[in-house]
């Protein structure tokens, strides 16, 4: 039975430090761009004809519209150590698929033989994920290349069986020809799993030169009222962080407390009104009785050392609720979050279309991407990225979706976003121009 206690002990020591230094060391990076166009402009602020984004992981890194028609950056570090002529090369990949996008729309909805006084949407997401090792190494996990027309899945990229999937009857002749042009699959996966990185791995280092963007998370450690008056509620709340990788544990007596000992995680969330930090709550139910000692402790890359809270044992709202100036952020933004679903709901009944188009903006490629939000640039990421998917930048001017007479174009090699967005240079070697693919 030694034997059997000591193995368990081994096992509670494990997992406690992976409690503890989890959620640090293994951190979990994306760079993925999005682009939408509209078969039509519509009169709405902020919602453009064409509009094209790059996000890494949850900040977008840059922007270009069918108005300004230039690629520019939305972050301080993306615009200090990136020459002019890669914002130059960046502006004319830009140009070269908005004229590409509406090309395609058009194409799409002759075949769909759909009315053209209505507003069309075509989207295509590309980008990778890879997670930072202990070494400071990225590690590929996975790439996506994937295309939602009118906000539903229209076709998209199978890395490991170098096909492209199809999930809709309209995208069937699509699939067929593009599966007919393998250097476009080999080139598609070369480029979600090398060139992507590449490119990610730089724009990590740029970011991290820049400390200015990382942002120190503060601690609150306090209790409220449970809904048993025996209990009350310890809760450990982290906020205004950024990035997002964190690691906050509740103590008790010195001992970090896991989730089969009752601790509750809300998840990282964006930081209310401060869309561009982080929020982290984890709580607990106590007895009210309690007299152990409780603490909070957060491990971020930004702290020299971790920061460690001890609760006070005082419960601040069980006899008025004064915690709402510390949680009041949270508060918001679950009514903001609340007044969106309850508009949405009603813009999808009166399905005009201007609220369509607007609409189709918001839900991206059948699942919403990230929450989009209009601001002086355009259309912007709100939130986490979840598990977004990659692909390159250059489809030439003459690549199609649906024509019958032009392919998908070639990309540069001199290390321009044409590299970062265009999947035909694995290698960052110039590769010869692809074949015509007919997909109507």
């Amino acid at each position: 039975m030694d034997w059997e206690i000591g193995a368990k002990m081994k096992l509670k020591i494990i997992l406690t430090l992976f409690c503890v230094f989890g959620t640090v060391l293994g951190e979990i990076h994306n760079l993925h761009y999005i682009y939408t166009a509209l078969s039509k402009p519509i009169s709405q602020p902020g919602v453009y004809q064409f509009a094209a984004m790059g996000i890494l992981d949850d900040r977008p890194i840059d922007i270009y519209n069918s108005e300004e028609k230039v690629k520019k950056p939305l972050q301080t570090w993306m615009k200090e150590h990136n020459e002019k002529d890669y914002w130059e090369k960046g502006t004319q990949s830009r140009r070269s698929k908005e004229q590409w996008f509406d090309v395609n729309v058009k194409i799409l909805m002759e075949r769909m033989h759909q009315n053209k006084s209505d507003v069309h949407i075509l989207q295509w997401m590309h980008g990778c994920r890879v997670e930072k090792t202990t070494d400071g190494k990225l590690k590929f996990q996975e790439g996506f290349d994937q295309y939602g027309y009118d906000g539903e899945n229209f076709l998209s990229f199978d890395s490991e069986n170098m096909a492209w999937v199809a999930p809709v009857r309209a995208a069937e002749s699509t699939k067929k020809k593009w599966d007919n042009v393998p250097i476009l699959s080999q080139y598609t996966k070369g480029y979600l799993q090398t060139d992507c990185v590449h490119w990610l791995e730089k724009f990590l280092k740029y970011q991290e030169l820049d400390f200015k963007t990382f942002s120190r998370p503060e601690v609150h450690l306090f209790s409220k009222k449970s809904t048993s008056p025996d209990y009350r509620t310890l809760v450990c709340l982290a906020t205004g962080f950024y990035p997002k990788d964190v690691s906050v544990n509740i103590l008790k007596d010195g001992a970090p407390l896991a989730e089969s000992d009752g601790v509750a995680s809300s998840g990282v969330r964006p930081n209310g009104e401060h869309k561009e930090t982080y929020q982290l709550r984890k709580s607990l139910e106590i007895k009210a009785s309690d007299t152990s000692k409780y603490s909070c402790r957060i491990h971020h890359r930004t702290l020299q050392s971790p920061i460690e809270e001890s609760w006070d044992g005082k419960c601040h709202n069980c006899d008025g609720d004064n915690t709402g100036a510390i949680v009041g952020g949270v508060v918001v933004l679950l009514i903001v979050l609340a007044a969106v679903a309850v508009g949405l709901y009603f813009l999808r009944k009166k399905n005009t279309e201007k609220e369509k188009a607007a609409q189709a903006h918001v839900n991206g490629l059948n699942q919403p991407l990230c929450p989009l939000a209009v601001n002086g640039n355009g259309l912007v990421c709100e939130s986490t990225i979840p598990s977004p998917e990659v692909k390159s930048e250059t489809k030439g001017s003459n690549g199609s979706l649906g024509s019958d007479d032009s392919g998908k174009g070639s990309a540069t090699s001199d290390g321009s976003e044409e590299e970062v967005n265009e999947p035909l240079v694995p290698n960052g070697k110039q590769q010869p121009q692809l074949e015509a693919i007919k997909v109507v």
